[in-house]
């Protein structure tokens, strides 16, 4: 009975994991950042979207306004990541999975990735924007002093206004993120009584 229990606990675990492994692959059809632009010229505001494999939208017409000031272009951002990012998404993917068969701090450690993906795509964009920021062309028409554009929120460069946020793409991975801490959590120490009189021992047991 006691084993019929903890397999059934596995089963479930491993298809939240399961869940949790699309939703991050699915992730990847959708943008993770939105920023939108208003410019004098573009009342109505340009928008650029990043995709964890590409930006689109109104990329390259927001990175001819913003060489103005010297920034570089939107494009050529984070290439080593746009690049890795689909194989990624897919091993993180495998090993969250697989995180549900196993015990012991394997359980622990192959889900990690997964777990830590939103707050990896907030901070290596954190560092993107930094950097930007920090490496404009001096000889650019107009001349600003270093900055940190915004992350989130509403922000103003020279004549320029910015409104940054996170898009359908970020919210899926997070919800990903958020299954997979739940099954962690769910997952407990119970000392359950062996039948026939055999003595008391401490089994995981996965929260169903």
């Amino acid at each position: 009975m006691l084993k019929r229990e903890t397999q059934r606990g596995g089963l479930r675990t491993v298809r939240r994991l399961l869940v949790a492994a699309a939703l991050l692959v699915v992730s990847l059809a959708f943008p993770y950042w939105q920023l939108t632009l208003y410019a004098p010229q573009y009342p109505g505001g340009l928008r650029a979207l990043v995709y964890l494999t590409h930006v689109a939208g109104d990329a390259q017409e927001i990175s001819n306004l913003n060489h103005y000031i010297g920034m570089k272009a939107l494009d050529d951002a984070a290439p080593l990541e746009r690049a890795l990012a689909a194989p990624l998404v897919l091993l993180f993917g495998v090993l969250a999975v697989l995180s549900g068969t196993l015990g012991g701090p394997w359980r622990w450690l192959l889900r990690l990735p997964l777990v830590l993906f939103p707050l990896g795509f907030f901070l290596d964009l954190s560092a993107w924007l930094w950097y930007y920021g920090h490496s404009m062309d001096p000889a650019a028409p107009i001349r600003l002093e270093p900055f940190m554009p915004v992350v989130l929120g509403r922000g103003v460069i020279a004549q320029f206004r910015t409104v940054a946020t996170f898009h359908v793409g970020f919210f899926l991975s997070v919800l990903a993120s958020a299954l997979a801490l739940y099954d962690l959590r769910g997952t407990q120490r119970k000392t359950v009584p062996v039948p026939a009189g055999g003595p008391v021992r401490s089994v995981e047991v996965a929260a169903r």
